[in-house]
């Protein structure tokens, strides 16, 4: 566990951090890196083995960079060439995702529960240990400190004092709950489908994949050999998979509902939300993650200036990160509803102006730099 801050003996650290995902385990590395001392509790008992997210963007390992992260990540995982659209067993525009664009590196596939114990590694050579089984339960806050109630999973309960708190504890948030914030936005009806299943298949490994149904969509990303992650909206994904490919043994399946949603705020007083806990989106763009990560990163540099005595950089954080969450999901939810094919009129125009639209450059470009994560300045102050 992190040192605690020198400025008062009732203060456990300077930061407590709730959820220990890529949200969290990243700003608790980044604010160690800092000499900040932090602590981090996560409800789960033990990480997660499955992985929603499978794709580390450009700025993501820009950030990362000097963490020696990015290095072991893009050495574990692999670099994805580009994307391919078909329609109804049909290549209809294929394009590499080219060096230029301000990425110096590019997209890298490998499932997030591994880039989270690569994060969790290098927090261990800060000396920061992740505490699990322990969940945040209800905080208050004055002037001066955060002052939280967390449950260990034995049914004990502690009280930690902190200077500040960033709630990283995803989309059911109790840290977003007991600020009061309000998270607006719609859901999709309909169940996605997930597996992560072996896939005799002649398409291209090297590039993601969306296929347009009539009645949906279909996603696939290798993910390593011949093991592939398939998302589908329709009614049998896997059966109009098996008009072109052999599909083998499922190693993981799953469901899921898309909502899109951004928190009211993403800080009130010494207390911010990063990850899942301030934003929601449907997976297409892989955003989710990097985006949290993102949030980490912009944190930290606010919390470091809070807690050197410049307070109106929570403020910064607050203004600067409520922009990006918006912007980000409004157009991920756009892109979304596109992709979703869903009614009628607005699948006529995903199977016959999207093909067209993606061959213009302005569209690709504006299409790589949001999968990239490039689609808005990385800003740390107003």
């Amino acid at each position: 566990m992190g040192q605690p801050n020198d400025t008062s003996r009732a203060i456990h650290a300077a930061v407590l951090i709730a959820g220990a995902g890529p949200t969290g385990l990243a700003a608790a590395l980044f604010l160690a890196r800092r000499g900040v001392g932090v602590r981090i509790v996560d409800a789960a008992p033990q990480p997660s083995v499955t992985s929603k997210a499978l794709a580390v963007n450009s700025r993501t390992l820009d950030m990362l960079q000097d963490t020696g992260v990015s290095e072991r990540i893009v050495t574990q995982g692999w670099s994805a060439r580009g994307a391919t659209l078909h329609q109804q067993d049909k290549e209809i525009l294929s394009f590499d995702l080219p060096t230029t664009l301000g990425a110096p590196r590019a997209i890298t596939v490998l499932p997030q529960a591994r880039t989270e114990a690569l994060l969790t590694e290098a927090l261990q050579a800060q000396g920061v240990i992740v505490e699990r089984g322990i969940s945040l339960k209800s905080l208050v806050q004055d002037e001066t400190q955060v002052t939280s109630t967390l449950v260990h999973m034995e049914g004990e309960t502690e009280e930690v004092k902190s200077l500040l708190l960033l709630g990283a504890d995803g989309a059911r948030s109790t840290t977003r709950q007991a600020l009061g914030l309000d998270f607006a936005g719609s859901n999709l009806p309909e169940p996605w489908k997930l597996w992560d299943l072996q896939l005799d298949t002649p398409l291209d490994p090297w590039h993601a994949h969306i296929m347009f149904e009539p009645d949906g969509f279909i996603f696939l990303l290798r993910l390593q050999a011949n093991l592939w992650r398939v998302i589908g909206n329709g009614h049998d994904p896997l059966g109009a998979l098996r008009r072109t490919c052999m599909v083998g043994p499922v190693a993981w399946q799953s469901q899921f509902h898309i909502g899109h949603r951004v928190a009211a705020k993403a800080a009130v007083g010494r207390v911010a939300l990063g990850g899942d806990a301030a934003h929601i989106h449907s997976p297409i763009g892989a955003r989710g993650m990097n985006l949290g990560i993102e949030d980490a990163y912009v944190y930290a540099d606010c919390a470091a200036d809070a807690l050197a005595g410049d307070m109106t950089r929570l403020h910064d954080y607050a203004v600067l990160r409520h922009a990006v969450h918006k912007e980000v999901v409004r157009r991920i939810g756009a892109i979304t509803r596109l992709v979703h094919g869903r009614p009628t009129w607005l699948r006529w125009v995903r199977d016959e102006v999207v093909p067209l639209a993606a061959h213009l450059t302005l569209a690709r470009q504006l299409m790589l730099r949001t999968v990239g994560g490039l689609d808005h300045p990385l800003k740390t102050r107003p």
